[in-house]
């Protein structure tokens, strides 16, 4: 039996938001092998310049394609956001990012055409999902908010309590007044706050998340591009950061159900 294209699915983030995308990457495509690299020495980079993040993104893909990766996933939403292009340029293999993928998703399920996005400083002052929105339908209205506060309290395990939920609803709350019926987790960080931002929103706003939406436009990807390995197979995988873990296994343990095993602490350069 041929074993297909075995080699790894490469993907990046700036830390241990881009395990959202591994974990529906896992359960989407069990087969494939993944190569997932966290920059936990420079998280976050939503508050970086877009020269830096790019710089950043060219750097932790070389190490992808060091591990004979087939393809990249930027599972980070500022990266996806200033970087993609820069990446489509120079690498050797196609790139997926987060932002196309969940903007068809929102539109797919918004009723009212009122849509809303959060991220990073970096992602909603880029502009990305205002663009990729309206490059799929002229009469979508988007409301966006920038919530700096919502990585660190995740990188630390802060997923639910009273200060989270304070944090949240100071970012949620204008936007639920502005009418929105459809809210883009526009970070693969916040999928882990998905629970939490569901319940302080309600039933009336639907919940995008990115994360989902990367996964299915890889493995559409990998069949296009006939990079698939064997179904026989048993998908392995790897974890990289570039600065030893902290309470990185718990989270991805507890939240994600996710068993990363042994940890590679890899230099940058």
């Amino acid at each position: 039996m041929s074993n297909g294209d075995a080699r790894p699915i490469g993907v990046f983030d700036s830390g241990i938001g881009g395990l959202t995308v591994v974990s529906a990457l896992r359960r989407l495509l069990p087969h494939e092998s993944i190569y997932y690299v966290g920059d936990t020495a420079r998280v976050p980079y939503g508050g970086k310049s877009p020269t830096t993040v790019q710089r950043y993104s060219l750097e932790i893909a070389s190490l992808l394609l060091r591990e004979n990766s087939k393809t990249v996933v930027v599972a980070c939403n500022t990266a996806s956001s200033v970087a993609l292009a820069a990446l489509e340029a120079e690498l050797p293999v196609s790139v997926t990012g987060v932002i196309a993928p969940g903007a068809e998703a929102a539109l797919a399920v918004t009723r009212n055409g009122h849509v809303g996005v959060i991220g990073t400083r970096a992602t909603i002052k880029s502009g990305s999902y205002e663009r990729a929105l309206r490059a799929l339908s002229s009469d979508v209205r988007v409301t966006a908010a920038a919530c700096p506060l919502l990585v660190p309290l995740i990188e630390e395990g802060w997923l639910a309590g009273e200060i989270t939920e304070k944090v949240l609803m100071q970012y949620l709350r204008p936007l639920a007044d502005a009418g929105i019926d459809t809210l883009v987790l526009g970070c693969t960080h916040y999928p882990l706050l998905r629970s939490t931002i569901g319940r302080l929103l309600g039933d009336g706003v639907s919940l995008v998340d990115s994360a989902e939406n990367c996964a299915a436009s890889v493995r559409a990807l990998l069949g296009r591009e006939k990079l698939n390995t064997a179904t026989g197979q048993t998908g392995r995988l790897r974890v990289a950061l570039t600065d030893p873990p902290d309470s990185f296994l718990r989270i991805a343990n507890d939240a994600l159900q996710l068993d990363v095993g042994e940890v590679e602490v890899r230099a940058i350069g």
